[in-house]
């Protein structure tokens, strides 16, 4: 499968998802932890909250960046693997100047993180 056919595959399947669903797919797979630092939030519970059919909802710059944390998500572990997706989330990456693609995501680098991952499922830089 081509990057533009896994990438346009994965932004149909999140986009049909409500956000509380996409919160529980990146606790399942992230960690709550992870998922609330990377929507930028000091609540390092927050995304258990947001997870809960009666819990409050994120905010617009949260929303944004869960979005894109799915669809990366959904392309590399469905590519890779979930631990290599984590691992990839986790690490520093040389396409984000040594930054984890975490702490890109709640800088709103989400062009950066599109290609970081754009390399990581290609196997080279495709910028």
């Amino acid at each position: 499968m081509s990057i533009d056919a896994t990438v346009g595959t994965a932004a149909v399947r999140t986009n049909e998802l409500g956000i509380r669903e996409i919160v529980r797919r990146l606790n399942n797979g992230l960690g709550p932890t992870l998922v609330a630092g990377l929507t930028g939030s000091k609540d390092r519970r927050i995304s258990h909250k947001w997870a809960k059919d009666e819990g409050p909802e994120p905010n617009a710059a949260a929303v944004r960046r869960l979005m894109s944390a799915i669809r990366l998500w959904t392309e590399l572990s469905d590519a890779h693997g979930e631990h290599v997706a984590r691992l990839w989330f986790i690490g520093s990456n040389p396409w984000l100047d040594e930054d984890s693609p975490v702490e890109a995501i709640m800088e709103g680098r989400f062009k950066d993180v599109r290609v970081a991952a754009n390399a990581m499922l290609t196997g080279g830089f495709s910028g």
